[in-house]
């Protein structure tokens, strides 16, 4: 099994972008490129070749799930697990992500200690 080594992050919220950005990096020592956008994601995937993505549900523009749809529609993430990260966590909205195909949804807000273990364990049952 490949190890986690880099993460996506995708979302338009500047401190959660410097709190997953310090949480996955100094905890746990993992790659991370922070998108603002899911067009920038799209833009960007392909040459930063994450193991996994985590991405934002409600962004202006395109949101989570209609960036996963172009990313899936170009192929682009055929073997990488996108996990949703939401504020809305009735079992419904999750029902809905996970019919849109994202592998799992993580709540905000996340605890920062544990984002990179809660990561590695999502990482390890999509292999």
């Amino acid at each position: 099994m490949t190890k986690l080594e880099r993460v996506l992050v995708v979302d338009d919220e500047q401190d959660i972008q410097a709190i997953a950005k310090l949480s996955l990096e100094r905890v746990g020592g993992l790659e991370t490129l922070i998108c603002s956008s899911g067009r920038e994601a799209i833009d960007k995937v392909q040459v930063f070749a994450p193991n996994i993505i985590l991405l934002d549900v409600m962004m202006p523009g395109l949101d989570g799930p209609a960036t996963l749809s172009i990313l899936k529609e170009k192929g682009l993430v055929t073997n990488i697990p996108v996990v949703f990260f939401t504020a809305k966590v009735l079992d419904k909205e999750i029902e809905e992500l996970h019919s849109c195909g994202a592998f799992d949804v993580i709540s905000k807000p996340f605890d920062p200690m544990k984002l990179p273990s809660i990561l590695e364990d999502i990482w390890r049952r999509s292999q």
